[in-house]
């Protein structure tokens, strides 16, 4: 082997086998991911987060996507000439707006991520929360200065059945849900936030892992007189902080505490607008977020 070629290929042998640890730990472990924010836009980024999840498949995880899709509805919505309300920070979702979020999250959003991952293989499958009752919500009404407040077709989410994710796990492929679904009681499908589907889901299923790709770099400790990043907190520690949050923060955060108090060994709020954030938060110990950790023995009930 010539000097050249052994320079150039040790550091990469070097990478690889700083990954064995990981690679060892994360084996045949679930991870569920939602995909959101700037990462859904742009292009480069959108292509980096397929190849992540494709990557994370074949080293061994069982990674499962859930995406909602809030600026291509509100684009959907504008051309469709139905205007876009927020509540309590949740989108008003009429009869007629419903219609336009199931086309663009199951036609469109949905469609064009199980496009991206399936470039690389026959791997990818889509589903919304309708199919096989994988989510069943009831209506949520927001309580607004002490009263509820009818949001439409917005739904709070009941019950879990993970039967036909596992079902594609076992299969070897990566599911990919769409945020919408199917109704308890009256028949209609309802809207529901991503980032609680992920934890939910997450919970249901028993992951290790719930990754939230978001806009900023993590929680920050003190904003916005800091951009330190907290890189690990407990749940006790995150219920804390909760109240003091940025509302786009909270349904976050809260799916987070949701999911490490419900059997998920650490959720995480990552970076989306950095290429290959997952891989980098997986593989790596300079994991690049906040960690959300269960509570140690007795600590919650402290």
């Amino acid at each position: 082997m010539s000097a050249t070629r052994k320079h150039t290929a040790l550091p990469k042998a070097q990478i690889l086998i700083e990954a064995l640890p990981w690679l060892t730990r994360h084996n045949g472990k679930t991870v569920v991911i939602k995909f959101g924010g700037n990462a859904m836009i742009d292009e480069d980024l959108k292509a980096a987060f397929a190849q992540d999840v494709v990557f994370l498949r074949h080293a061994g995880l069982k990674p499962v996507v859930v995406h909602g899709g809030g600026p291509q509805i509100s684009a959907a919505l504008d051309r469709h000439g139905i205007v876009s309300e927020f509540k309590a920070g949740l989108r008003v979702t009429t009869e007629d707006a419903m219609d336009v979020v199931r086309m663009v999250l199951a036609g469109q959003v949905q469609r064009e991520l199980v496009g991206l991952l399936n470039q690389h293989g026959p791997l990818a499958v889509g589903l919304t929360g309708e199919d096989a009752h994988t989510i069943t919500a009831i209506k949520h009404q927001p309580e607004i200065d002490g009263e509820l407040v009818d949001i439409g077709r917005v739904g709070e989410i009941t019950a879990i059945d993970t039967g036909a994710i596992e079902a594609l796990l076992a299969d070897g492929r990566i599911p990919v849900v769409s945020s919408i679904a199917r109704s308890q009681d009256d028949g209609h499908v309802y809207n529901v936030n991503a980032d609680t589907a992920a934890a939910a889901l997450a919970a249901a299923l028993g992951a290790e892992t719930l990754m939230v790709l978001t806009d900023v770099e993590g929680l920050y400790e003190d904003w916005p007189n800091s951009d330190e990043v907290i890189s690990r907190l407990t749940a006790k520690e995150l219920e804390k902080l909760l109240p003091e949050l940025a509302s786009g923060m909270v349904p976050k955060m809260e799916g987070c505490l949701h999911a490490v108090r419900n059997g998920v060994t650490t959720a995480r709020v990552i970076d989306g607008r950095v290429q290959h954030s997952i891989l980098l938060e997986i593989f790596t110990d300079e994991g690049i977020g906040t960690m959300v950790v269960p509570d140690a023995e007795g600590e919650a009930d402290a």
